[in-house]
């Protein structure tokens, strides 16, 4: 994810503060590709203090904004998407007709890549408003991938259906990906989380401790009941047949033994592919027989030809 950042960082000196402005308008904190750096929510279990990054804002484009109706927070978040320039421009597209079409403010809507992403529906359009989770990774299988998907729809019916808590302050969120992203964070790094994500407290630092994903995912005993076992409640409340209800709770196991480290993240696995590697030297070098070899190991496992339980355990792809 850092990777993609740097390499979507287009801010001038000026924009990332290492020079006084006089050509740019904005110093700006955070790369075009970075994780959110705000809540926009009107949830009343919001609070202000969850918003604890300053971030900066086309304060022209907000008056105008404000002046025309739009609410406030919305208003923030739509220019601060408008200190950036496009990203890229159609020659084809330059000139549009605003009344009928969004390509203008999709342009730089789409060109903003973080975590998360507030959608608008397009103009005549039935498609309500979306949000889009962004940070999470492609995997090796079609059951990997249906596992994650199924997990985070779970995981958003139950926010919806129990009123659930997940704020944090932004900058605790901030520390979480930075923690994410270190070698086999899995297994030993603490996140920052709610301590009880069905109760507002009145204190904001008293909310939260940091836990490993295993307690995050799994529980950790009768403090926090863990994610997955809320799930299951959420469906035994439904009316779901038996075969329906078989494979989600094979897509459940699986995320709870991810989670657990019981079996391998795919980082580790290809990590670990690449350094057992006859032809790898330890210098940081994948050379293009390993890349071969890794991508058709991938593909046989995608096409269940070749077992994995290290990474898959006996489930089947």
């Amino acid at each position: 994810w850092f990777v993609l950042k740097i390499c979507g960082d287009d801010r001038t000196k000026e924009e990332r503060g290492l020079e006084p402005l006089k050509n740019d308008r904005f110093v700006i904190n955070r790369s075009r590709w970075d994780t959110i750096a705000y809540y926009i929510s009107a949830d009343k279990t919001l609070k202000s203090e969850y918003n604890d990054q300053d971030s900066v804002y086309d304060r022209n484009i907000y008056k105008k904004l404000i002046d025309n109706g739009v609410d406030e927070l919305l208003a923030r978040h739509i220019s601060y998407l408008f200190i950036r320039d496009p990203f890229f421009v159609f020659e084809d597209l330059l000139h549009q007709d605003d009344e009928s079409s969004s390509n203008h403010f999709e342009n730089i809507n789409s060109t903003n890549w973080q975590t998360v992403r507030l959608k608008p529906p397009p103009p005549d359009s039935n498609i309500g408003w979306r949000v889009e989770f962004r940070c999470m990774e492609v995997q090796i299988s079609d059951f990997e991938n249906a596992a994650f998907v199924t997990f985070m729809i779970l995981l958003t019916r139950i926010i919806l259906s129990y009123d659930l808590n997940f704020y944090m302050p932004i900058s605790k969120v901030d520390e979480n990906m930075t923690i994410a992203y270190r070698r086999d964070a899995l297994n030993t790094g603490n996140f920052w989380f709610r301590k009880n994500i069905f109760a507002n407290y009145d204190g904001v630092e008293d909310e939260f401790e940091q836990m490993t994903i295993n307690e995050i995912v799994n529980g950790n005993g009768n403090e926090f009941p863990g994610l997955i076992n809320v799930i299951f409640q959420y469906l035994e409340s439904m009316n779901i047949d038996i075969e329906t209800r078989y494979h989600l709770g094979k897509y459940l196991e699986f995320i709870g033994m991810r989670a657990s480290g019981k079996i391998q993240t795919a980082a580790t696995w290809i990590r670990n592919f690449v350094r057992s590697h006859p032809n790898y030297n330890y210098d940081s070098i994948v050379s293009q027989e390993i890349n071969y070899d890794l991508i058709k190991m991938v593909e046989g496992i995608q096409k269940g030809q070749v077992k994995a339980p290290e990474l898959l355990s006996e489930f089947k792809v």
